[in-house]
């Protein structure tokens, strides 16, 4: 079976963090992700890495400052707040994908986007290939200006697409998660 057809999205809750994440397993699917296409060689991602459990717990109250800052009162809910705990506590790493987008230029801001979104898969296909499991995580506050502000960044310059989770499954998780798809040929359209 492929690689394509193998990986699957690892949440927190069914990774061991106790299990760390070498750096240098960090680097190297860094580097896979830092190869992702991109138009004009802007290499527009920028990757907030966050390893070890005090960071991890940084970015945890990180993104529970943001929310709660940023969402109404009357709209926070428990759920979203515990979420924003426990996928950071869950997980060995995280890294946040910010999308660098300069006032003037060329090349359109959605194909920036894409090249982050294509240097994502890159990220999570080679963290599969190296056993981890990864979880991308899209909740608002991950895309929120403001998180673009924590993380301390420029938001002017700068979109957030969110987290990416990174650990070790936990034993059986794989075997567990299963996935379909309707036939391509459903998805085709021949010209």
């Amino acid at each position: 079976m492929s690689l394509f057809k193998t990986r699957r999205t690892i949440k927190p809750a069914f990774m061991d963090a106790s299990r760390e994440v070498p750096l240098a397993l960090l680097d190297t699917i860094l580097e896979d992700a830092h190869w992702a296409p991109t138009h004009g060689l802007t290499q527009p991602w920028r990757f907030h890495v966050f390893h070890g459990r005090r960071k991890l717990l940084d970015l945890s109250e990180g993104l529970q400052a943001v929310f709660c800052a940023s969402v109404p009162a009357e709209q926070q809910d428990e759920g979203t707040l515990n979420k924003l705990a426990q996928y950071p506590a869950g997980s060995a790493a995280a890294v946040a994908l910010l999308v660098h987008v300069p006032a003037k230029s060329r090349i359109p801001e959605w194909e920036e986007v894409a090249a982050v979104c294509c240097a994502a898969q890159n990220l999570m296909l080679s963290a599969h290939t190296q056993g981890l499991g990864a979880f991308w995580s899209t909740t608002p506050t991950t895309t929120r200006p403001e998180f673009v502000h924590w993380l301390g960044a420029e938001p002017e310059l700068h979109r957030s697409l969110g987290i990416i989770y990174l650990g070790w499954p936990k034993d059986g998780a794989r075997e567990k998660l299963s996935s379909t798809r309707v036939p391509l040929a459903e998805r085709i359209i021949w010209h």
